[in-house]
């Protein structure tokens, strides 16, 4: 390299933008030495950024839960969690576009030609990425229309049927937990419906008739024992205590039952009304030999029934049923 090359490669180094800074806070020129020194200084120092930024906004997420935020947003919802780690995401990736920028004017590319050419290549990418698009625009749409929330019990209709509990919520996937323990991600693109379960599961409700002359107490007491043990035994089904209620008479009927309230996993009612019930018919047979099966009719009902949201664009389809 000659004298007059060097020469323009210091003009060109003094004119970008690290030169300016440099030769503003210094005094004189820098040299090629400290060009590099400064690149790497810059590499290190956009690391630390990009990693406080991210501590800071974990913290923001992480030890607010609970408080509402001075716009209202409760930290522990995924709108809330969602809005700030996508906030975060596109800091970040400014940090580093702009870094990378400065690191290329250094070596001689035109920062000018550098942000022509990133426009061109993102509008190609997206483009290409149609389906990426899809499932961040109705990501965002499931997020503020709280279609859904981390640890609801929900049915999502789309190209299959999914029915578990709500992971998580991003961008891209819903994360959903089905009844065998499997995690499975489900592109927002494909959501049509979403049905939720009120209180996180199904309502069954038992029935059981008391055979006349019996002992009423007793019977409530060995019913009782076998919804717990249900409960014990199947506690991935049955998702909470058996409530079981007082005995009832009903108006002209001349017969008493008393109701015994399960919480369920969706779908899964057949387990009530085979299993328990025949365990309750095989006590009952001790009162009456001829107690039938048909003396506990189960039952299955929810205060306000499932949410069903329908997303725009997509066709609406039935609710979640037992």
């Amino acid at each position: 390299m000659n004298k007059t090359q060097v020469g323009s490669s210091l003009v060109h180094m003094n004119e970008s933008v690290m030169g300016r800074l440099y030769g503003y806070f210094s005094g004189h020129d820098s040299s090629t030495t400290t060009r590099l020194f400064l690149i790497v200084a810059l590499a290190v120092a956009t690391h630390l950024v990009v990693k406080i930024v991210r501590h800071l906004s974990e913290w923001v997420i992480y030890r607010s839960q609970a408080k509402k935020s001075r716009l209202d947003l409760v930290t522990q919802q995924p709108k809330f969690i969602t809005l700030t780690r996508l906030i975060v995401s596109g800091i970040v990736f400014a940090i580093y576009f702009f870094a990378l920028g400065l690191v290329l004017q250094e070596l001689g590319v035109n920062l000018t030609a550098y942000l022509a050419s990133a426009s061109v290549v993102g509008l190609a990418i997206s483009f290409g990425s149609q389906g990426l698009v899809q499932d961040i625009v109705i990501g965002l749409t499931v997020i503020f229309w709280d279609a859904m929330d981390v640890g609801d019990m929900v049915e999502i209709a789309g190209v299959t049927n999914v029915i578990g509990r709500v992971e998580e919520i991003g961008l891209r996937f819903t994360k959903l937990t089905n009844l065998y323990n499997q995690r499975v991600f489900v592109p927002n693109r494909t959501i049509a419906n979403v049905s939720r379960f009120p209180h996180g599961g199904i309502d069954a409700y038992a029935d059981v008739w008391i055979p006349s002359g019996a002992d009423q107490p007793k019977v409530v007491q060995l019913v009782e024992r076998v919804a717990k043990g249900m409960w014990v035994q199947f506690g991935a089904i049955i998702l909470g205590e058996p409530v079981v209620g007082e005995v009832e008479t009903p108006p002209s009927g001349g017969w008493s039952y008393f109701r015994v309230h399960f919480k369920i996993w969706p779908g899964q009612g057949s387990l009530i009304e085979t299993t328990f019930r025949q365990q309750v018919v095989k006590v009952m047979k001790d009162f009456d030999p001829a107690y039938a099966d048909w003396q506990v009719p189960v039952t299955y009902r929810a205060v306000a029934g499932p949410k069903v949201v329908s997303l725009p664009g997509k066709p609406s389809s039935g609710g979640a049923t037992s």
